[in-house]
């Protein structure tokens, strides 16, 4: 990683938490938008070229990790661009994400546009030259008017416009069933004490208090960063998790090792998960609630996952409120306020076409996102979206957790180079689990860290 790299990362960790301020300061102004998806261009003229049917018949791919329920909606939220413009857009998605979009780059064959989950995978794009800049047809003071400063910084690389955000999430919520949870008369945990007391109850009234597991393909791994970057929050100054983030301090630093065995008290307790390590590493992430809704009552009670879980909730148990519903995961350490760990997905573009260029202004738009917010589980950056957009009080709820975050970061993982932020801490979190110590992995990992 470059030193301006680095500096990069240190500034946008320190201006994350002004996110919050994006999800609510302007809901009065973004109920003005209207229904013409094309009202709101973000610089140059190809979106409206599009609208005037100049690119009628054109194809644009686009890449990304949404699959089944999230697919269906992301591509429903562009129906209407398609039938103004003409423009076919074909859309993949793939949980092997980051292993198919460095394939066809390097193969030349890249998609038009891909959707980055990690804003360290699109950044090694832009240092080897593949991935566009964007700001010749994609202006930052435009982008300013409906995005806070962080958003455009998390998608500027040395420099470079390369990324604009589609679509954020709040990770630090834990889902609950709620009939069987009034039946228990289980309560919501204030504190981390409170949670503690809460699971030593559940394991006493004989089942498991946590659905975890960390199956997902390629992205094998990533649920065990999300947990140890929350927990990290919890009990380390803020800045610790920037140095960690920018490697100023070594992977395997003092204040992580102890958010590891805090993570380990639960993770590798066999009573407090349910099918204990081997279900962890076995399991695929969306099946992973699934036994919250058990025939018989709940074989585990709680799931800690960002908002978009519930589309993979039994279908007969996604009633928002009725069925689940979700708390804030408590603070640790009482100095450290309410920390939030969020994340977001951004759109780059490979391919150079008047077309391309025309999709990627459209996805900035608060038009684009307001499709996929009536559909729920999603949350937009934009700030033109309003809190009124939202159909799901599921993620009304989330943009409020944001906007009431002492402390909000952005997924550690997602920021550190590929190697180590998709690569061997996502591995490394399986031999954790498996069986290796805390200290040799993350050792490992830190010896794996990028020396430019």
């Amino acid at each position: 990683m470059t030193s301006k790299r680095m500096r990069f990362l240190i500034a946008l960790l320190a201006v994350f938490a002004v996110v919050a301020a994006a999800c609510g300061d302007d809901s009065e102004d973004s109920n003005d938008t209207t229904d013409d998806p094309g009202s709101d261009a973000t610089g140059g003229d190809e979106l409206e070229r599009a609208f005037a049917g100049e690119f009628d018949g054109a194809d644009v791919s686009i890449l990304s990790v949404w699959v089944d329920t999230e697919d269906e909606k992301f591509t429903g939220s562009l129906a209407s661009f398609e039938e103004a413009t003409g423009i076919n857009i074909e859309h993949t998605g793939t949980p092997e994400f980051e292993t198919l979009i460095n394939v066809q780059v390097e193969s030349g064959d890249a998609p038009d546009i891909a959707i980055f989950p990690q804003p360290g995978l699109l950044a090694s794009f832009v240092e080897s030259g593949d991935a566009l800049d964007l700001s010749p047809f994609i202006s930052a003071d435009d982008l300013a008017e409906n995005y806070a400063e962080t958003w455009i910084d998390l998608g500027t690389f040395d420099g470079q416009l390369s990324g604009v955000f589609f679509r954020a999430s709040t990770k630090s919520i834990v889902w609950y069933p709620v009939e069987a949870w009034a039946e228990a008369g289980y309560e919501i945990p204030a504190t981390w004490d409170d949670l503690t007391a809460l699971q030593d109850q559940m394991v006493a009234d004989g089942s498991a208090p946590w659905c975890i597991s960390i199956e997902n393909s390629d992205a094998t791994g990533w649920v065990a960063t999300d947990w140890i970057e929350d927990i990290l929050l919890r009990t380390a100054p803020v800045e610790i998790y920037d140095q960690w983030v920018a490697h100023e301090i070594p992977f395997n630093h003092p204040e992580v090792l102890e958010a590891a065995a805090i993570m380990e008290d639960i993770w590798f307790n066999e009573d407090y998960v349910y099918g204990g390590r081997t279900g962890i590493v076995s399991t695929w992430i969306g099946d992973t609630p699934t036994p919250m809704f058990a025939e018989g009552g709940p074989d585990c009670w709680m799931h800690r996952q960002a908002g978009w879980i519930i589309d993979f909730f039994p279908e007969d148990k996604q009633e928002f409120g009725t069925d689940a519903n979700y708390f804030y995961l408590p603070p640790i350490e009482e100095e450290f306020g309410k920390p939030v760990l969020g994340g977001g997905d951004q759109a780059g573009a490979f391919n150079d076409r008047p077309e391309v260029r025309a999709v990627l202004q459209y996805l900035a738009t608060p038009e684009a996102a307001q499709g996929w917010a009536a559909a729920g589980g999603f949350i937009s950056p934009n700030s033109g979206v309003s809190l009124d957009d939202y159909a799901s009080d599921a993620d009304r709820l989330q943009a409020e957790i944001l906007v009431n975050a002492t402390t909000l970061r952005f997924d550690a993982s997602d920021l550190m180079p590929a190697e180590v932020g998709t690569g061997t801490f996502w591995s490394g979190m399986v031999d954790w689990v498996d069986g290796d110590s805390a200290e040799d992995v993350f050792a490992s990992i830190e010896d794996t860290w990028p020396s430019s």
